[in-house]
């Protein structure tokens, strides 16, 4: 696929501390940047409200250090806060006409796309970009009904120009395949985070779209 120059961002790392431990999720980001990752997401799905905060005042300064825009999962209030890229947010959060209303295009906006009915909704034309999710099914990704997989990803780049994130058991044996598919970028989670070499493996998936 080729690069979009709506989302100019092919790997994309969602991470949290859980899915790090017991490495230390701030060094896993680091290392992850360095070796090539062109984007981060802050995804505390279990953290409490001052937690989230404080851990996403940290990664934005590593991210402004390795000018890599950062992006917050579902909490809008922190985004803005930290003054963040952007905010992803899925069917149960708020929908992103509301985003838009109220910050404009300060900020851009994920969208998780779960069903081809989503494609008629009001609500597409005010995200940036969506998130397919998920085209497998991954223990990282729980909240979601079915799973797209290759044909699904390749029916949705058909119908829709929007930059699509491929996500949901994304690697360095999957990734390839969703890339081709159409996908504008690879989100990765456990492929990351879970290594015992975070650099490496970031460097292997970024050889990997290229």
């Amino acid at each position: 696929m080729a690069f979009s120059p709506q989302f100019p961002y092919p790997l994309y790392l969602v991470i949290s501390e859980e899915d790090c431990y017991p490495q230390p999720w701030l060094q896993v980001a680091e290392e992850a940047i360095i070796g090539g990752v062109d984007i981060v997401q802050l995804r505390e799905k279990k953290a409490v409200y001052s937690d989230f905060l404080e851990k996403a005042h940290k990664l934005i300064r590593l991210t402004d250090h390795y000018g890599i825009p950062l992006i917050i999962n579902d909490a809008i209030d922190i985004a803005a806060d930290v003054g963040a890229w952007g905010v992803h947010v899925g069917q149960k959060d708020l929908p992103p006409l509301a985003i838009r209303e109220k910050f404009g295009n300060s900020i851009h906006i994920g969208w998780s796309m779960e069903t081809l009915a989503q494609l008629e909704s009001e609500q597409l034309n005010a995200a940036d970009h969506l998130g397919v999710s998920p085209i497998f099914s991954t223990p990282t990704k729980t909240d979601t009904i079915d799973e797209w997989g290759i044909s699904g990803l390749r029916q949705l780049r058909m119908r829709t120009e929007k930059p699509l994130i491929a996500i949901g058991n994304m690697n360095l044996t999957t990734a390839g395949a969703a890339w081709d598919a159409g996908a504008n970028a690879i989100a990765v989670v456990s492929a990351i985070c879970r290594s015992q070499d975070p650099r490496e493996s970031s460097a292997q998936l970024k050889h990997l779209l290229r």
